[in-house]
């Protein structure tokens, strides 16, 4: 049966020497994995369509025996070029993708995570490389997965807690305007790190290049 999705590559591997192994992210499928036939040839149909973090509609034949199906048509939506221009978004964009693996079972619908990866997609290009990028990414997350902290009970200054209020509810085009009281990111950050490996049991690779503090996670 060929089904049709709209959905964010996540990463590719290849199979075989001539096929590929693209992950996705689809809002009404989750998490999906597909064999991308042939796509390494020079003149495969794929060529030039499948990239980490590429925007396209696809068809794929689902398989009966595992998680792996056929994918089968694409069509390019958006390439998110800027990632390839710019190592600071690319190493936040990595990283909210690691988190979002770590966090959710394959084929589970994700509509609110799939909006929150594009969401952050969208809005990377139109504003600074940030720390509190990544903090308003792990926040929103959190709250998608019903894992949000309850900022009364952390002993965060008031400040802080108001920065991680913003951060969580606030429209992704706004975070550059937020005032923030100094030190309150950096405290945020650090909360928010020993939330996550409390939760998770460890932190995905590239925490600190992707905020830019130098604060290593369990497992970088």
């Amino acid at each position: 049966m060929v089904e049709t999705a709209r959905g964010v590559v996540l990463r590719t591997r290849p199979l075989t020497e001539t096929s590929l192994i693209v992950h996705w992210l689809t809002p009404n499928l989750g998490r999906l994995a597909t064999v991308a036939k042939g796509a390494r040839r020079p003149k495969s149909p794929f060529v030039g369509k499948l990239d980490i973090f590429y925007l396209a509609d696809f068809s794929f034949s689902r398989s009966r025996r595992s998680e792996l199906h056929v994918l089968r048509e694409i069509t390019l939506r958006d390439t998110h070029s800027f990632l390839r221009r710019d190592l600071g978004y690319l190493q936040q964009a990595a990283y909210c993708v690691r988190l979002i693996e770590q966090t959710t079972e394959t084929e589970t619908p994700l509509p609110g995570l799939h909006e929150l990866l594009i969401g952050l997609l969208q809005a990377l290009p139109d504003q600074a490389c940030q720390q509190r990028t990544v903090l308003a990414f792990e926040l929103k997350l959190l709250n998608e997965l019903g894992l949000q902290p309850d900022l009364t009970q952390t002993g965060l200054r008031t400040e802080t807690q108001t920065l991680a209020r913003e951060l969580a509810r606030g429209e992704w085009r706004n975070l550059s305007q937020l005032p923030v009281e100094h030190g309150s990111e950096n405290d945020l950050t650090h909360y928010l790190r020993r939330f996550l490996l409390h939760h998770l049991g460890r932190i995905p690779k590239g925490r600190e290049h992707a905020i830019g503090t130098g604060v290593p996670g369990k497992g970088d």
